[in-house]
């Protein structure tokens, strides 16, 4: 009898971090714009809210971890 492999389960930590667009690209949200605020300027804060791409060198571990996207 052979043994089943079972389902792929999403890891939900990673499913609330990341956005998959309808072209495949990933998005992550920017670090540094929880505390420390008073210090950096009005520009900066407004692009640190942007969605940005992850980077190649992450995209294989960050799909495997969203097996359904």
């Amino acid at each position: 009898m052979a043994k089943s492999k079972g389902t792929a389960k999403t890891r939900k930590a990673v499913a609330k971090r990341f956005k998959v667009t309808g072209t495949g690209k990933i998005l992550r949200r920017k670090q540094g714009k929880r505390h420390i605020l008073t210090k950096k300027n009005q520009k900066r804060k407004r692009n640190l809210g942007k969605a940005a791409l992850v980077s190649d060198a992450d995209i294989k571990n960050v799909k495997a971890n969203l097996p359904f996207a």
